[in-house]
């Protein structure tokens, strides 16, 4: 019998679904980090993940990949580069991985939970992004290097937790999607304010002139 933790690949429906929610929205922000955590945490604490996540290549490639994302994330501007090739990358990751975890223990068809996964790490990139757009209008980078770590730590905190208690980690999941979707629809109405506000001044300038 085995002696792995008990994990996304055993657990029943109740902890599967937090589980496969919780690594949806990871993606949706740090998907390379997510799989690099989850090859780290089977291979060295016994947490039983899929087992191609634990190859020595495939925690390599990922670790790489991490580190290419921290950097490129933390760039003013070459952030929203990087979060548009991530616009494909991020929803099929957490498709993936949400499938991967649910797919052995879920009876609801793999193709539902793949595609809730997606969309949970769509709605979470969108989100991102967006919110690194009105960031980046910042004259100085602190800012985007402090919204940056804080998503790498929100990331690595919530897939502990979900080590621990998956519905815990969902639920901090969820309320850092919702917070989030607020913030950048907050957001994206201040900065239409501002261009309307630029325009109205802008011809009335003219209109004197």
């Amino acid at each position: 019998m085995s002696n792995r933790t008990p994990s996304p690949h055993n657990v029943p429906m109740e902890s599967a679904i937090p589980l496969a929610f919780t690594a949806s929205w990871a993606a949706g922000i740090n998907p390379y980090l997510l799989v690099l955590m989850m090859g780290l945490l089977g291979r060295f604490a016994g947490w039983d993940v899929p087992p191609g996540l634990e190859r020595v290549d495939v925690l390599v490639i990922f670790a790489v990949l991490a580190v290419v994302d921290t950097i490129a994330d933390k760039v003013m501007y070459v952030d929203s580069v990087w979060d548009a090739v991530n616009t494909v990358i991020r929803p099929i990751a957490g498709a993936v991985v949400a499938a991967l975890i649910a797919a052995p223990s879920v009876d609801i068809p793999t193709v539902a939970i793949a595609a809730a996964g997606g969309a949970v790490a769509l709605v979470t990139h969108l989100a991102k992004a967006t919110t690194r757009l009105a960031v980046n209008t910042s004259p100085e980078p602190a800012s985007n290097v402090v919204v940056s770590v804080a998503e790498d730590i929100a990331v690595a905190g919530v897939v502990v937790v979900a080590v621990v208690n998956p519905w815990v980690a969902a639920g901090i999941a969820l309320v850092l999607l919702v917070a989030a979707c607020v913030i950048a629809l907050l957001l994206v109405r201040a900065g239409k304010s501002v261009i309307r506000w630029r325009k109205n001044g802008l011809g009335s300038r003219n209109i004197a002139e």
